[in-house]
């Protein structure tokens, strides 16, 4: 189902400047691949370094792990509507380090979108008049055509619509499948819908939803300034940052603060890579993987007491911890240069009395 104000084929196409593999949402033949986009040859790297600093136009651009839908508790198929806006704007990796983003709803990873197994789900996605590309989106949950990549493409200041059955649960990665879907990707657009079984999941005191990806730039790592995307370096697979939710260290006390949780509690975490290209070695400092769903599959029965697990790019995995002493648990890529020099990293703070008999920093 498209809306009336969504273009046709050929707009689109002649927009990207691509010709008919448009429609087949990732699988880009070579005529694709070596297509630039308006602005990849001004931003290929450079001998320069970055140029100063770009005016943001937003404070943050990190989503809240805490802002997720709640549990489902409907016991009947439901229809939903599930409104997005793609965004093209600028913010801070780190301090002092700008980069030209693109979201879904100006966050990364985009929203969570929650369903039950057998809802249908009525997707309307509009790409803003200041955008300078086309976007889509590609949802993994979704039996058909691209994702409903094909249905949903948009120029900007257009706006299209489709709508599917949510007909397998599990939790799944959607993302940007335009030519160049590796550049919208990497500079954000991604995120996860998870499709609840019948039954639900089981309960827990707090869940929490986090984002890895990577930003190819055109300078190093901490460099003051403004960083280009870097063309060269995403085809070589050498991120200048590795990120969890979008900057460089931004759920950390360096960013925006840990995620506070109180000792006994059961937490539940989504870890949604949208890569392009790295997968993840999920590990949580301090903790373990109590239980854990691999790729999301909640339909499988989960392994359990995992330190370590992969996370391929385009895939959400789920892991259940219990806190049963104080103090910060970090969330890294335990290929540890991307968390000391890359800006992998998160942490949750587990707040509460100390528990002596399971950990003693200072025995007698």
């Amino acid at each position: 189902m498209t809306d009336s104000t969504s273009p046709d084929r050929r707009t689109v196409l002649k927009a990207a400047g691509v010709g008919g593999a448009l429609s087949v949402a990732g699988c880009l033949d070579s005529t694709v691949e070596d297509q630039p986009e308006p602005e990849e040859a001004a931003n290929n790297q450079t001998d320069d370094g970055p140029g100063e600093a770009k005016a943001v136009d937003t404070d943050r651009i990190a989503a809240d792990p805490t802002d997720l839908p709640d549990p489902v508790d409907w016991n009947e198929p439901r229809h939903h509507e599930v409104e997005m806006k793609t965004t093209e704007e600028t913010a801070e990796i780190e301090p002092g380090v700008t980069f030209d983003y693109m979201t879904f709803d100006g966050r990364i990873p985009g929203p969570m979108v929650r369903v039950r197994q057998g809802d249908t789900v009525n997707v309307t996605l509009t790409n803003e008049e200041s955008n300078s590309m086309p976007h889509n989106i590609d949802f993994h949950a979704v039996y058909g055509p691209g994702g409903g990549a094909g249905a949903s493409t948009v120029n900007p200041g257009e706006t299209a619509s489709f709508e599917f059955k949510a007909m397998y649960p599990g939790v799944h990665v959607y993302h940007c499948a335009v030519p160049n879907l590796d550049h919208h990707i990497s500079a954000g657009m991604f995120g996860a819908i998870l499709v609840e079984p019948k039954e639900g999941l089981p309960e827990v005191d707090r869940e929490l939803y986090f984002g890895q990806h990577e930003l190819y730039t055109d300078a190093e790592a901490g460099e003051k300034g403004h960083h280009n995307f870097d063309f060269g370096a995403m085809k070589s697979e050498d991120p200048t940052y590795v990120c969890l939710n979008g900057e460089a260290y931004a759920i950390t006390g360096d960013g925006y603060g840990p995620v506070d949780v109180e000792k006994g509690e059961r937490v539940r975490i989504f870890h949604a890579n949208g890569g392009p290209n790295l997968i993840s070695s999920w590990h949580g400092i301090g903790n373990v993987w109590e239980t854990f769903y691999r790729d999301g599959a909640i339909a499988s029965e989960p392994d359990h007491y995992v330190e370590t697990a992969p996370v391929v790019p385009g895939s959400v995995a789920i892991a259940e911890i219990d806190t049963p002493v104080p103090g910060p648990i970090k969330l890294v890529d335990h290929a540890l240069s991307r968390v000391a020099r890359k800006g992998m990293l998160g942490i949750i703070n587990v707040e509460g009395e100390a528990e002596p008999e399971i950990f003693d920093p200072e025995p007698a």
